[in-house]
């Protein structure tokens, strides 16, 4: 199973990236988890370059739904700046509302901060605009505030990987039973 991890945040060693990377070192055999690295070089989402024939569609934000459209599961962990979700991640997300790779895709949310309140629900506020399938019960806060771990760290801690990997596992879960659900039936033509 391929899942890609967004990580909102630019900041070198920011909390969200490292929890995504942890993410990364705690899945499963079975499950991929990639991240998605062009959030910075993303240019200003202008309609003017997202015509239907995609002839004006620059190459990064191309790239970034190909990857959205591989994915099985979008994995997001967002920081919040100024009680909502920082323009950089909202940039993204603008990207992708007249994507055709976006609708109907499994979202979950890991968030580093039991302080953040705000982006969160405006996260899925505009992902349930944009039609994602969020997952509830694969959305968790990991207490990281303050804690300055990185991925091995946070892989590493007994309290941390556990809830991480109940966040994956659920996840995962979730993604095998909605395909499940949508799967076309087969019919056997004599």
């Amino acid at each position: 199973m391929q899942i890609l991890a967004i990580s909102g945040s630019l900041r070198s060693g920011a909390s969200n990236t490292e929890l995504l990377t942890a993410a990364m070192l705690l899945a499963p055999a079975s499950v991929e988890i990639s991240m998605y690295g062009g959030l910075n070089t993303l240019p200003h989402f202008n309609p003017d370059l997202d015509n239907p024939d995609g002839s004006t569609l620059p190459e990064i934000v191309a790239d970034l739904r190909s990857r959205i459209g591989g994915a099985e599961g979008i994995l997001i962990s967002c920081p919040e700046y100024a009680h909502g979700i920082p323009g950089s991640f909202k940039n993204l997300l603008d990207w992708l509302v007249g994507s055709t790779e976006f609708p109907g895709k499994p979202v979950a949310l890991l968030n580093t901060s039991s302080m953040s309140v705000h982006a969160p629900e405006q996260l899925i506020e505009v992902l349930t605009t944009m039609n994602a399938r969020i997952v509830p019960q694969a959305c968790f806060i990991v207490p990281l505030l303050g804690r300055r771990l990185d991925a091995q760290a946070i892989a590493a801690d007994p309290e941390l990987s556990a809830v991480l990997r109940v966040a994956i596992t659920s996840f995962v879960h979730a993604i095998s039973s909605m395909q499940s659900d949508t799967a076309p039936l087969s019919v056997n033509v004599p």
